[in-house]
C-alpha cells in the first residue's frame, strides 16, 4: 500500500490518499502517520485506490475516527468502492462513520 499525504483545499484539512489493499499486513505505516500529531480540524481518508480492506484496516479507520472525535476534529472517508462499502455495511460502521463519494464531497 502507498500513502500520499497532502493538505486539502481548505485550511486545516489533511488528506491521505491510499493505494492498494488496507490490511493487517500493511497498515502500520498509515497507523504511524495518523498517530504522528494531533489531528487537524478535518482528516480525509481517500479509499478510491483501495480495492480491499480487512477487519484490521477497518479497525484502524475506526480507531482514528474515535481519536478525532475525542479531540474535537472530524474524520471523513471518501471514495470507498462497493467491496469496502459492503464491509462497512455488514459491520454497521456505515451508520457511524461519515462516508462520501469523493475528496471534494468530504471538503464541502
Amino acid at each position: 500500500m502507498t500513502i500520499d499525504r497532502k493538505d486539502g483545499k481548505n485550511p486545516g484539512t489533511r488528506v491521505f490518499c491510499l493505494t492498494g489493499p488496507l490490511t493487517l499486513r500493511n497498515l502500520f505505516e498509515l497507523q504511524t502517520e495518523l498517530r504522528g500529531a494531533a489531528p487537524p480540524p478535518l482528516t480525509v481518508i481517500d479509499l478510491t485506490g483501495v480495492p480491499y480492506m480487512d477487519s484490521a484496516g477497518m479497525g484502524l479507520v475506526m480507531n482514528h475516527y474515535v481519536r478525532c472525535q475525542t479531540r474535537g476534529s472530524k474524520l471523513v472517508v471518501a471514495g470507498a468502492n462497493n467491496r469496502v462499502m459492503d464491509l462497512f455495511k455488514v459491520t454497521k460502521v456505515d451508520t457511524v462513520l461519515p462516508l462520501v463519494g469523493s475528496i471534494e464531497d468530504a471538503e464541502a
